[in-house]
């Protein structure tokens, strides 16, 4: 890489982290190599993912309790924004399942078209077919239910994998602190007028990801907390 910019000095990762020891350390220092300001939020895991993120050689704030990976992602950026030289931010899966190349197209564009927030889509370029069935279930169930993400032209809302600019790292603030926060993350594009666009993303489905991922049942919830809280009726 050059120096300057594409160095990518200006980018910060925020990793949110619960119960994640298995695989923290490899994902962590996997996206090091292209992004080397990366802070990863433990949130009150009790398996050794503290130890993992350490050994990783990353930045790591800890949650002393399990709070939500709302409150995680929010306690990141707001490290991360206080940084000198942040310019943008992403927020990336502790898991394995984002690729560093899509976050390197999507910082790409932040640089250089008129946008503020570029979150990750799985429904695009006929990438669908590798959403596993509950999954795509439970993705198209949130979607259909929130006129505003549809009016916003957003197929994917849910995707972990956002990049954001210093303006929306300055004004997020979220409070859903569960999975809800993504709901959140597009009531508040909304409010503030973030020039937003979607990026077709790769997400890598292994054993361990499916088995901590969103069931029907749990879209279904937060679509219910997006219809109960104040924030999401504005």
């Amino acid at each position: 890489m050059t120096s300057g910019s594409t160095s990518n000095d200006d980018v910060w990762l925020v990793i949110p982290v619960f119960n994640e020891a298995e695989v923290i350390r490899e994902v962590a220092a996997t996206a090091a190599k292209t992004f080397p300001n990366i802070v990863c939020v433990d949130d009150g895991s009790r398996d050794g993912s503290a130890a993992e993120i350490r050994a990783a050689g990353v930045r790591l704030v800890r949650h002393p309790v399990n709070l939500g990976q709302g409150a995680a992602i929010q306690t990141g950026v707001e490290y991360a924004r206080a940084q000198p030289g942040a310019k943008f931010f992403v927020t990336f899966d502790a898991d394995g399942q984002h690729q560093v190349d899509d976050v390197v197209a999507m910082i790409e564009r932040l640089r250089t078209e008129p946008v503020d927030i570029i979150v990750g889509t799985r429904f695009a370029e006929g990438r669908s077919e590798s959403v596993p069935l509950l999954r795509r279930m439970a993705l198209r169930t949130v979607v259909f239910f929130s006129p505003r993400t549809r009016r916003l032209g957003l197929t994917d809302a849910h995707n972990g994998l956002r990049a954001f600019n210093k303006k929306v790292a300055d004004d997020l603030d979220l409070v859903m602190a569960g999975m809800s926060h993504a709901s959140e993350f597009v009531a508040l594009i909304d409010h503030h007028d973030w020039r937003v666009a979607e990026q077709p993303v790769t997400i890598l489905y292994t054993d361990y990801s499916r088995a901590k991922g969103q069931s029907l049942i749990n879209g279904v919830n937060i679509v219910a907390d997006g219809l109960l809280h104040p924030r999401m009726r504005k």
